[in-house]
């Protein structure tokens, strides 16, 4: 009996591998998962209560991860926190983490579970992709002990990390990432010494994996991209929403765009926390997301994406950022311009105040120029033009440069800036450029209902974000988010 089983799972293998082998395309799946936590305690619990608890968020995943197989998908991401959640001191997280080791071991945990014992929370998930013939992304904590020769080594003896690892089809471990940018909150990991850039290769491409937080700093993202020329990026996170420009499905596929890869996004989901949005993004925009604020829901997105996006038809060649702004003259500063804050930055804004026309801001170096025309010009909402160049100083230290068409909260100029998820106007076109210092610009378009346009925009050459069609929902924001990673 037990022969018969290793047959069919190794011809089931073999076709999976022989099906990637002869496409161009291949399956891949994200779950947003609704975490179950732990209670809020000072003290740490047992280790067979902390896994007691990862096993309940396991059960829901390993569902997740059979449908996505039964669906065809050949690679699955889950969230960050997704196993173990949240709420924890460095003392209190000790239980939940497990020594996980170099990939370079050749190690399946499902068939040998003891060789590097106890791992109970690995084995589940290398078994859970060699069950199913998948790869699965999961993230979850390791522990290496240290002692006092190591002028780092914690007061305790040890680091924790935040990590990412990756099982393959026969539940080999393939890949280990340690999180290097960690969010202000996370207290309880470290960082490791140095960045990691962590690749993988599979039938159906090469990929990279780097967590939440991450994304928005050159190491390791932009390392993974431009310097490794990874296809697809696997991305484990816990995103809290922040609009006009941080909310998940927004920045992520605008990422996906601006960097010319496949983006494969996982949120973990908690209102509470403003924590939703999902994403399978390809450079030419999303293939599949979801956004629910409304309940507290996990969900499934499955969709096809190219193997090698940087060779298909739709990848773009190189854009000239600031090619167009330059050549527009610098207007001076008039009557509507005025100053206001987004998420702690202080942006410089230009009211819009007709329903069709040409504008410009400036603020030092940038300077942002819209052509617009809307379809119909509402007394109760307020639409700006605004600009931000500067170091943003918040939960992080990085530089940025925005160039953004944005809706006001209300008509009172001192709501500009404030969380908008709904809107009335509708745009009949937009053109938005900027005179950018940094080739790393992203190109965001939000609708109303917090909803992408993808397909209904693009990037020109001389660095232009254009519609491509008459808009088909109210605008909330249309975007160019520069990160100059130069002068952090």
């Amino acid at each position: 009996m037990l022969a018969s089983q290793l047959l069919l799972h190794a011809a089931v293998l073999g076709l999976t591998i022989l099906q990637a082998l002869a496409s161009n395309t291949f399956t891949a799946a994200v779950y947003e998962h609704a975490v179950i936590l732990p209670d809020a305690t000072d003290k740490p619990v047992s280790p067979k209560e902390a896994l007691a608890l990862m096993n309940k968020n396991m059960d829901v995943l390993e569902g997740a991860v059979k449908e996505a197989a039964q669906q065809g998908a050949q690679i699955i991401v889950t969230p960050e926190d997704g196993i173990y959640g949240w709420r924890f001191t460095r003392e209190t997280i000790y239980p939940y983490l497990e020594d996980i080791p170099d990939p370079a071991v050749n190690w399946i945990p499902c068939t040998d579970p003891t060789r590097f014992a106890p791992a109970p929370v690995q084995e589940r998930l290398s078994c859970m992709a060699r069950r199913n013939s998948i790869y699965v992304a999961a993230n979850i904590g390791d522990k290496k002990l240290c002692n006092s020769s190591d002028p780092s080594c914690p007061s305790d003896g040890r680091y924790q990390y935040n990590t990412n690892v990756v099982f393959d089809p026969e539940g080999k471990l393939v890949a280990r990432y340690h999180k290097y940018n960690l969010f202000m909150l996370e207290t309880q990991f470290n960082n490791p010494k140095e960045p990691e850039a962590v690749t993988f290769e599979t039938p159906f491409g090469k990929f990279g994996i780097f967590t939440c937080f991450d994304i928005l700093f050159h190491d390791p993202a932009v390392v993974l991209v431009s310097k490794l020329q990874v296809d697809t990026v696997l991305f484990p996170t816990a995103w809290m929403n922040v609009l006009p420009f941080l909310t998940a499905v927004e920045f992520h596929s605008a990422w996906a765009m601006g960097m010319g890869v496949n983006l494969l996004a996982a949120n973990a989901h908690y209102t509470n926390f403003s924590m939703t949005g999902s994403g399978i993004y390809a450079p030419d925009g999303a293939r599949a997301y979801y956004y629910n604020m409304k309940t507290e829901d996990g969900h499934l997105l499955v969709a096809e994406l190219d193997s090698q996006p940087r060779l298909s038809a739709a990848s773009s060649p190189d854009v000239k950022w600031s090619s167009h702004a330059l050549s527009v003259k610098r207007l001076e500063l008039n009557d509507h311009d005025f100053g206001g804050l987004i998420f702690h930055d202080k942006f410089t804004f230009t009211e819009i105040t007709k329903p069709e026309g040409n504008l410009s801001i400036c603020q030092k170096d940038l300077c942002c120029h819209l052509s617009y025309k809307m379809a119909g010009k509402r007394e109760d909402e307020m639409y700006v033009l605004g600009a931000f160049d500067g170091l943003h100083v918040v939960e992080g230290q990085y530089y940025l440069q925005i160039c953004t068409l944005l809706k006001c909260k209300s008509t009172d100029l001192n709501t500009c800036g404030q969380p908008v998820e709904t809107a009335q106007t509708k745009f009949e076109m937009f053109s938005l450029s900027g005179t950018f210092g940094t080739n790393y610009v992203f190109p965001e378009v939000l609708y109303s209902g917090v909803q992408l346009a993808p397909g209904e925009f693009e990037v020109v050459n001389d660095g232009r974000l254009i519609s491509k069609t008459r808009p088909t929902k109210p605008v909330i924001t249309v975007t160019l988010f520069g990160r100059w990673y130069e002068k952090d």
